[in-house]
């Protein structure tokens, strides 16, 4: 929508001085405000220390008019006001001398108390300490402005043209207060260590005029080219004194490396041109800022995890503003790399810092957000996204509730973003995730209950209405491999922290073991959703979800129907008609394509599933002493399919499935009667539960007729896993090779073609000298 006219002619005329004016406003209240918050910490510094009494000969109340007034005012009311210092006399100087002296606390920063100084807004801002003030503010403030650039982008273009400072935020805080910290750390040091370093003495002095020098020509020139001299002039002073005047140099360089390919068209202070400068730039700021930081504001973290960090004091307060400037410039790095060193080295750096940074909870947020991102790509390297996972996973073992809530829901986010296509080739990192993923969630039981639940509550409003909506394209909703794996997720994370055995040593029941219920309940509505032969690898997807449950949670789960059901289909009780396809991949496919169904390869194939699925779902219970019991109804129904199927008349005709059910049902039968042999020498009633639940605990389940028979099985499985493997890896590679191969060949001819034309041009230009040469 275009401006109106009233607006167009507002911007003419009244634009300017209005910004300009609420410009001046809002200086004003900043400095107002900034002197009332001085004015209380100097009132507080300045108070006489309890138990301490007045030197002898001083008074409380002077006689003098100027020693009156000077007594009166506050520190802020004398640097303003312009007095001057009365004279002293030479009586009171000379008692003053003599007599021993009394410390008294000094505030660090009455240097830094000019007009000139509380001008500068951002410093001041961050000294509070605290971010909840300036931070919600600055938050909502840029909330507004992002309205203010969907609604009006004219308008918003104007404001970045002629009131770039509204738009700029924590990335462009004002440092100059770190100088004065550092010089004030350099006049704690003690005296015995001055006196044996006077030579260090007057080469520091030597460098801080040079320093000076530097910074007026910086000054003067606007920006300065970074070289490698100077960045190991930095990285020295970083090492050996823990500098803190350096550490701002390198986070002010790091900041223009982190925005060198930027079309904003800011300017910065430093410049950046070489490229092994650049480097340098990165491995300084990265590797020497955690530690020069650990050594002014040591992190104490204790045996329960919890870190320690005085974010009280005023040096915390003073490094405020560069800790929001370099995390600020790391999270705008993270956004733009690409090399997978480059990136763990900075995964690294963030992983150091943040301690330092809790505090500042928009900050946290976009962190967790690009970290995340990284975390869930796939184009990134195991090693870079395990760097990401370490991020994530002490933000949520060192941070509140708020934050940690607020990290499980963009790791859940970053993993259903980065599952929503699966190959063969992307499979093994969705696992990563995955696995990775449901760690986070057992750090703090609690917060990962509330968080779980509302995740799942969410796929069950999904179900619902796919089961309600009877249009076309409703089950779409529930049938995509997001959903598969978000269910598949959480049975992970279940199966992780409600195991039987490490509840059992921790002597409590999991807070997440409530979720199982849930879990179990939607997937079996959603495997039987829609129950046809096409869909059969997304129910083969979710039986193993649940099966990993039931396996580690000891929790009873009846698969045995939903299998039995795939058997009685058509798709398995009809002669299937021959075909030269590949095999499905079912380990990397929801749905069958068309042509796969009724053939004999995808019949082979769904045969083997069920099979080994059965197998895997009795052999958790090959132990149990109601085994035959349960075994049972499976077994007679599974006799008579066989027997159906084997028939010469009808049936389909498939010797390999229907063998391969006989043999799970002989299986099957062996260990119903080993159970009932082991269980007709005990001496306890059904009753007892002790009993039952401890009948035979010594056995190993690899020992029981079942359990050996699923032993070899999966053995053959694996082996026929590694021959595909091996296959597929020969085959992209020679499928790399002749991609090449074409390439390199398509540039050859073209310049074969290029010399030939080449050749006959010059072939004709001699030809038309020679036609001149015998005119």
């Amino acid at each position: 929508m275009p401006p109106s006219k009233s607006t167009k002619k507002f911007e003419k005329n009244r634009l300017h001085d209005v910004l300009k004016s609420r410009k001046v406003v809002g200086k004003i209240k900043q400095k107002q405000q900034i002197n009332a918050k001085r004015k209380q910490r100097r009132a507080q510094d300045n108070e006489p220390v309890d138990g301490v009494e007045k030197p002898n000969g001083i008074k409380s109340q002077s006689k003098d008019p100027k020693d009156s007034a000077l007594g009166e005012m506050s520190m802020d009311q004398f640097f303003q006001g312009g007095f001057q210092l009365p004279e002293m006399s030479k009586k009171s100087t000379s008692k003053t001398k003599t007599g021993k002296r009394k410390r008294t606390p000094i505030p660090e920063d009455a240097a830094s108390d000019s007009d000139e100084e509380m001008a500068e807004a951002p410093a001041a801002e961050d000294e509070s300490g605290s971010d909840s003030e300036s931070g919600d503010d600055a938050e909502a403030h840029k909330e507004q402005l992002a309205a203010l650039a969907d609604k009006d982008p004219e308008f918003y273009k104007y404001l970045k043209d002629n009131d770039a400072e509204l738009l700029d935020f924590a990335e462009e805080a004002d440092l100059a207060e770190i100088d004065a910290l550092s010089a004030s750390e350099d006049e704690k040091t003690p005296r015995k260590k001055q006196k044996s370093a006077k030579a260090a003495k007057v080469e520091s002095d030597e460098e801080a005029e040079a320093e000076a020098e530097d910074e007026e020509e910086d000054e003067e020139s606007g920006d300065k080219e970074v070289t490698i001299k100077l960045i190991q002039k930095w990285r020295s002073s970083m090492e050996k004194a823990y500098s803190l005047r350096a550490m701002k140099e390198v986070a002010l360089a790091f900041r223009a490396a982190a925005h060198l390919n930027d079309d904003g068209g800011k300017s910065y202070k430093y410049s950046i041109s070489d490229p092994n400068a650049y480097h340098e730039v990165l491995v300084t700021a990265l590797q020497q800022i955690p530690k020069v930081l650990q050594h002014h504001l040591p992190v104490k973290e204790s045996a329960s995890g919890k870190v320690r960090l005085s974010t009280d004091s005023k040096k915390f307060r003073t490094l405020t503003p560069l800790l929001k400037s370099h995390t600020v410039s790391l999270h705008h790095l993270l956004e733009n790399l690409s090399d997978a060193s480059t990136l763990r080295m900075t995964l690294e750096s963030m992983l150091s810092l943040l301690p330092y940074i809790l505090s500042f909870k928009k900050i946290i947020r976009e962190v967790t957000k690009v970290v995340s991102s990284v975390w869930a790509d796939s184009a990134n390297t195991e090693a870079t996204r395990l760097s990401a996972f370490l991020v994530l996973r002490r933000l949520v073992s060192i941070a509140d509730s708020g934050i940690k809530e607020a990290v499980l829901k963009q790791t859940y986010q970053g993993l259903i973003k980065g599952a929503r296509n699966t190959t063969v080739h992307n499979i093994q990192g969705i696992n990563l995730m995955k696995n990775t993923a449901s760690e986070l969630w057992g750090l703090d039981p609690d917060v990962g209950y509330t968080t779980g639940f509302a995740f799942i509550r969410q796929l069950a409003v999904h179900l619902r209405s796919s089961i309600t909506n009877k249009t076309k394209d409703s089950y779409k909703t529930v049938y995509n491999w997001q959903y598969v794996h978000s269910l598949d997720f959480w049975s992970r994370v279940v199966s992780a922290h409600c195991e039987s055995l490490r509840e059992a040593e921790s002597g409590k029941e999991s807070p997440l073991r409530p979720l199982i219920y849930p879990i179990v309940q939607v997937t079996l509505g959603a495997m039987r959703l829609i129950p046809t032969a096409q869909y059969f690898p997304l129910r083969f997807q979710m039986i193993r979800s649940l099966l990993r449950i039931s396996a580690a949670t000891l929790t009873y789960i009846p698969l045995a129907p939903a299998l039995v059901e795939v058997l009685s289909s058509a798709e398995m009780k009809k002669l299937p008609k021959p075909s030269t396809l590949k095999v499905l991949e079912f380990n990397t496919s929801i749905r069958a394509p068309k042509a796969y169904l009724r053939t004999r390869i995808y019949q082979d194939g769904v045969g083997e599933q069920v099979a080994e699925l059965l197998a895997e779902f009795f052999v958790l219970w090959a132990r149990n002493i109601a085994f035959p019991e349960l075994a049972l109804p499976v077994v007679v129904m599974l006799k008579r399919w066989v027997k159906a199927m084997s028939k010469k008349t009808s049936g389909n005709r498939n010797a390999k499935i229907n063998s391969a059910i006989a043999l799970l049902v002989q299986k099957l039968e062996t260990n119903s009667k080993w159970i009932e042999e082991k269980r007709a020498k005990v001496d306890f009633a059904p009753n007892d539960r002790a009993g039952v639940e401890g009948f035979l605990k010594d056995v190993e389940w690899e020992k029981s007729p079942l359990g050996a028979y699923v032993i070899g099985q999966r053995k053959a499985r694996d082996q026929k896993a590694k021959q595909l493997e091996a296959a597929r890896k020969t085959e992209d590679k020679k499928r790399k090779e002749a991609k090449e191969q074409d390439a390199a060949d398509k540039a050859e001819n073209f310049g074969d073609s290029g010399d030939d034309e080449d050749m006959e041009d010059v072939e004709d230009f001699s030809g038309e000298e020679s036609e001149e040469d015998d005119e």
